[in-house]
């Protein structure tokens, strides 16, 4: 089976171009297959216009196929060329091409002429074209004497070339000795007919060496024309003794220098003629002179210059129209201008056509009895002639044959038969020209044959057209039918189009288009068929394309190309760089689906390309990168229009780096006062290039330029050169002036100096002047040197000063200061606050008032009050003792505070004093408050010791803050079972001066959880909790243990189990039935111990309360989820509960005592019972 891949998609802006043309490829003369009788035809053949190299053999080709394979036989200038007669020639075997001697001996001239080369078998004679072969000739120039050209500048000038006539025509080029072409330009151009024009000359175009060189490309030799000396001499240039010896007529030309207005210096006069072929270039030439240079311009008369065909060639002195139609005939106007005039020349154009085909005759294949008709169509201008021939002869006469009619460009033939078979040619031809076409006529007999090869496999991409081949050939022509698969019926033209030529076109190919196809060809005399199979692929896609991507130089940078195929496909996946290949370099890596570039540099900016190829299709994808980077730093800084307050600043950008400028940032350096240091001086939008920037007298400048743009700021420009300024008096006066007395008597005046930059001059001074602001005395002023600070000595205490410090320098003062105000030195405070209240708000807050102090008596800035208190006796006890005092500050004019967490039922003393920026004052007596009682703390300690089997005994230590008269101790305790349920609280009184307290009648091993806290005349403190265990009575440990190791006793067991496994049958059947029964009861009054139980007065969930919640344990309260108690709470396990020798749980003993019918009486509380379970309990419960 052979492989048929279709073409791939070609990107054309018609959609359908190429299939047309694919179409007209297909469906043209249909082809006789070589092993059926037929005439000539002629296959190949040398050019009509055959000009050969008289260096090498002549080659006149001439190949023809037909059966019988046809005969050659030649003529010459329209006589028999007889090639035996001539040793020199021989015709290759089996074909009619000439090849004629003439490297040994011989002469190219002697076979010029005129060859014609017939074709010819039993079944008719094909005729070639006429070829003209002519050796190329490239002959030397005549011999001349060129004299020496001498202009005046400004003058014009033609270096004529001349070449001699060669074959093919000569290129033409003029260069120097060195073989360097000469410049040309608007000024000097050269002409179609190759010589050199100078619209003007000048001194510069003075040389020995002007030469024309002609080269000969079918010979590829050169020829050269003698050098022409040209010499411009200026008027100026010749003095009188020069000029006296010279005429006029010596100068070339003997034009004027002055400047003039344009002429042409060809074409000639205002109008001229020009005849072009149709499918040619026409090429428009105008030149002209004149000082200046003038400028040429083309316009069409009647019409304009077709868009697409137009261009401009020689600085626009030639204009030319490529593939040139009558519509392009008309007039054409070329102008020349320069600023002393115009002028026009207007050339017609006429446009004729040698004769081209509009229709051809093609090949015909007759059955006997059929008809067809041959048709010659050709057009030109002239309208061509149409002549018919019939196997090299002209028709009119030939042979009779009554079966054929000739109608013009027509031959019409009918009814024809086997013996008539012929070669027509036809010839059109007019005086430019001539075509002849050979079409045979042949008259067979023979069944249909499919000439494609059978189970071609094609394979088409979805959604694009496919094409099945079916080539035939049968007379009389077979009738097409395609079928797809083994049953299915004929296929129309509603999906499908059927083309003459057999092919059967899908347009669209899908997935369900894939299947076999058979071509069936039928006519009078047989039919013939031929599968073959179609495939359909899915399209190749990049389903994740490369991105365009901006990045800064030096980083790296990633491009995606992810493609989804069709399995079956193997895609190879390029990566180009603006249509080229990448750079052969290790910073560009590719894997499967990305390609990497790193250390991005400036070249590898462009366009990206991925392209996946298969062998059905290609798709592409393009990303552009653009590098960029901090501009490079600006150069070439320039100082301009420098005055004494401003200059102008001029710079050159550097290169953006593909990231515009936004901004530029000027920075100045002032050498004489801050060398080296860099300031801020302005900025300016990235479109300026200069700046006006005002400056400061006495200042020693230099200016560096930065551009910034979206990516940051270049390197600094290198500096300007330095610009000293004049100085000037100061504009500005010293800031942050301040007046403070850093002593009763004093006033200490402060302020920022000017730096030297603001000094604006030398011998920067200050004037410090104040005076008392509620006095009437005059300003005191002193000069002091460039210091920042003047002590004023002997003033009263914190009087209020005005002052001002101005700038001066050796050119002046600054304008006047502003006035400040200031205070000479503060005081310690003279007086106390007065009328000290103390209000106690409650046993740890109290809430004190005093009057203020008169500001005079303050003698400084009022910073606030201070309150100083301290404890000095418990009301419990008699004794007094010290203790450290505490300070609260309170800022500002403030009259009362609040004095937090004060020790309830303690007395206390306070005084007030008053504060200023010198310090405290004295202090006011000394005020005394009680604070009533509160609540204690916990007791210190709570301790269980000598543990009985039915007595605890606990052991405390009194609150470390009683906080008033302890009034009683409160003892709460309950018991803990082995399932940690709380069992009932018992709440117990004990006296204040009780220390140790002894609990009897408790259960044995039980363990019991305390809550114990300490209570005055105001409430109850906080509690501490405490957990132990009674003993366990040895005696009953050892009968448990006998017991449970007894035969009867293990009996026991397993029929209480037995009886349980009934129960729990019973229980069973009477849940599903819906009744009530024990455990279910059970179940109901105990839920899961790993769910918290609802409280029963509220419905919320109980609480746990470990020693950190110091509170009693309420009803159906447990132990955590995990069913443990803390080991640093409990110790204990399920041993201490006497549980077994071994500490063991029976476990038929635990099942007894869970499912028993038993219900135990609960305690006072609703509490259960803290009594464990255990074999001995499970055995009474059932006694």
């Amino acid at each position: 089976m052979q492989l048929k891949i279709m073409p791939k998609k070609k990107h054309l802006s018609a959609g359908r171009v190429p299939l047309v043309l694919f179409l007209c490829q297909m469906i043209g003369a249909l082809d006789v297959p070589l092993d059926l009788v037929q005439p000539p035809t002629i296959t190949q053949q040398s050019p009509k216009d055959y000009i050969i190299d008289p260096r090498e053999n002549i080659v006149i080709q001439c190949e023809a196929k037909g059966k019988p394979p046809p005969s050659f036989s030649w003529t010459r200038n329209g006589t028999h060329f007889d090639i035996d007669k001539d040793p020199l020639v021989t015709m290759k075997p089996g074909s009619g091409t000439l090849v004629i001697n003439i490297i040994t001996e011989g002469k190219a001239e002697t076979y010029e002429g005129v060859y014609q080369c017939t074709a010819r078998n039993e079944r008719g004679a094909a005729i070639s074209n006429n070829i003209v072969v002519r050796p190329s000739r490239s002959p030397l120039w005549t011999k001349e004497r060129l004299e020496p050209i001498t202009l005046r500048n400004g003058q014009s000038l033609v270096l004529p070339c001349r070449p001699p006539i060669g074959l093919p025509p000569a290129i033409i080029f003029w260069m120097d000795n060195s073989f360097q072409r000469l410049p040309q330009s608007e000024r000097v151009s050269q002409g179609l007919n190759g010589d050199l024009y100078f619209s003007n000359v000048l001194p510069e175009d003075t040389r020995e060496d002007y030469i024309c060189y002609a080269r000969f490309n079918h010979t590829q030799t050169i020829q050269q024309k003698q050098p022409i000396s040209l010499k411009v001499i200026s008027v100026d240039e010749l003095n009188d003794t020069i000029a006296a010896n010279l005429s006029d007529t010596e100068f070339y030309g003997a034009k004027p220098s002055k400047e003039r207005p344009p002429t042409f210096l060809t074409p000639e006069g205002n109008e001229s003629l020009k005849e072009e072929l149709r499918g040619n270039v026409l090429s428009l030439e105008c030149i002209a002179e004149g000082l200046p240079t003038p400028i040429i311009y083309w316009i069409k008369e009647d019409g304009t210059l077709p868009v697409n065909r137009t261009f401009y060639r020689n600085f626009k002195k030639t204009l030319q129209i490529t593939q040139v139609t009558e519509a392009d005939s008309g007039n054409y106007q070329c102008i020349a201008k320069n600023p002393l005039g115009a002028v026009h020349h207007t050339i017609a154009v006429t446009v004729k056509a040698a004769p081209y085909w509009i229709a051809a005759p093609q090949n015909l294949v007759l059955s006997p009895g059929e008809n067809g008709t041959l048709i010659c169509r050709a057009n030109g201008n002239p309208k061509p002639r149409i002549a018919w021939l019939t196997n090299g002869v002209p028709i009119e006469i030939a042979p009779d044959d009554p079966s054929r009619k000739i109608d013009g460009d027509t031959i019409i033939f009918s009814n024809v038969q086997e013996r008539l078979s012929a070669v027509y040619q036809c010839n059109a031809s007019n005086e430019y020209g001539y075509l002849l076409a050979n079409a045979f006529v042949n008259v067979l007999a023979e069944p249909p044959r499919i000439l494609t090869s059978a189970n071609i496999l094609y394979q088409v991409i979805a959604n694009r057209p496919a094409f099945l081949d079916c080539a035939f050939f049968g007379s009389p022509l077979p009738a097409i039918e395609w079928f797809k698969g083994t049953k299915g019926s004929a296929l129309h033209e509603d999906i499908y189009v059927l083309h003459d030529n057999g092919t059967l076109e899908i347009p669209v190919a899908q997935k369900d288009s894939t299947g076999t196809y058979t071509c069936v060809a039928r006519n009078k005399l047989g039919m013939a068929k031929n599968e073959v199979h179609l495939e359909i692929k899915d399209p190749t896609r990049i389903i994740k394309q490369p991105e365009h991507a901006v990045v800064q130089r030096g980083s790296r940078v990633s491009f995606d190309c992810k493609l989804k195929h069709d399995p079956t496909l193997v895609p190879t996946v390029m990566w180009l760089k603006d249509h080229g290949e990448l750079p052969n370099e290790e910073r560009f890596s590719i894997d499967k689906d990305h390609l990497v570039v790193t250390d991005v540099s400036d070249d590898d900016g462009g366009t990206y390309t991925c392209t996946a190829n298969t062998t059905l299709d290609s798709v592409s994808a393009s990303a552009v990168l653009r590098v960029v980077d901090v501009p490079n730093p600006p150069f070439d800084l320039e100082l301009t229009n420098q005055l004494d307050d401003s200059v102008q600043l001029t710079w050159t950008p550097g290169d953006d780096n593909n990231s515009p400028i936004t901004k530029f940032i000027i920075e100045y350096e002032d050498a004489m006062h801050e060398a080296g240091v860099w300031h801020h001086q302005a900025e300016v939008s990235g479109t300026q290039t200069t700046a006006q920037l005002k400056l400061s007298p006495y200042v020693n400048y230099s200016f560096r330029v930065m551009a910034e743009n979206n990516i940051g700021r270049s390197l600094p420009s290198e500096a300007s050169e330095q610009y000293l300024t004049k100085a000037a008096e100061p504009d500005q006066n010293p800031t942050a002036v301040e007046g403070l007395g850093t002593e009763p008597d004093n006033l200490v005046i402060t302020w920022k100096p000017l730096n030297g930059f603001e000094s604006n001059g030398p011998g920067l001074q200050y004037k410090v002047s104040w005076r008392q602001k509620d006095g009437d005395d005059e300003w005191t002023s002193v000069v002091v040197a460039n210091v920042s600070k003047y002590i004023v000595s002997g003033t009263p205490t914190f009087v209020p000063y005005l002052i001002k410090v101005q700038s001066l320098n050796d050119v002046g003062f600054a304008p006047e200061p502003a006035v400040v105000m200031g205070h000479s030195g503060e005081d310690l405070p003279m007086v106390a606050p007065g009328n000290v209240r103390v209000n106690v708000v409650n046993s740890t807050l109290a809430e004190v008032h005093w009057d203020p102090v008169p500001l005079k008596s303050i003698r400084g800035h009022l910073q606030g009050y201070r309150i100083y208190y301290w404890k000095v006796q418990s009301s419990s006890k008699r004794n007094r003792r010290h203790i450290e005092k505490k300070i609260l500050t309170f800022q500002g004019s403030k009259t009362h505070g609040m004095l937090p967490g004060l020790q309830p039922y303690s007395h206390y003393f306070l005084n007030v004093r008053v504060v200023n920026g010198k310090g405290e004052g004295p202090a006011s007596s000394d005020r005394g408050f009680h604070t009533p009682e509160g609540v204690p703390s916990a007791p210190s300690s709570l301790k269980i010791v000598n543990p009985t089997l039915d007595s605890l005994t606990l052991e405390w230590d009194p609150p470390s803050h009683p906080n008033g008269i302890l009034t009683e101790y409160t003892l709460k305790y309950q018991p803990i079972n082995s399932t940690h349920e709380l069992g009932p609280l018992v709440d117990l009184k004990i006296p204040a001066n009780k220390t140790r307290w002894t609990l009897k009648n408790l259960n044995f091993s039980t363990r019991y959880k305390f809550y114990f806290y300490a209570q005055t005349s105001v409430g109850s403190g906080s509690q501490i909790t405490e957990e132990a265990i009674t003993t366990v009575d040895e005696a009953m440990a050892s009968r448990q243990v006998d017991i449970a190791t007894q035969g009867w006793f293990i009996g026991l067991m397993c029929a209480v189990a037995l009886l349980i496994l009934i129960l729990l049958i019973v229980c069973f059947v009477r849940r599903n039935k819906g009744g009530k029964y024990p455990v279910k009861e059970k179940e109901d009054a105990h839920a899961d111990p790993e769910i918290q139980p609802m409280k029963e007065d509220d419905g919320t969930f109980g609480e746990y309360s470990d020693a950190e919640d110091h509170k009693p344990l309420k009803k159906g309260s447990r132990t955590p989820s995990d069913r443990t108690v803390e080991k640093e709470n409990s110790d204990d396990s399920l041993v201490d509960y006497g549980e077994g020798v071994n500490g063991q749980f029976n476990e038929d003993g635990s099942f007894i005592g869970q499912y028993s019918g038993k219900k135990e009486k609960e305690p006072a509380e609703g509490n259960e019972s803290s009594e464990a379970p255990s074999p001995v309990n499970a055995m009474n419960s059932f006694v």
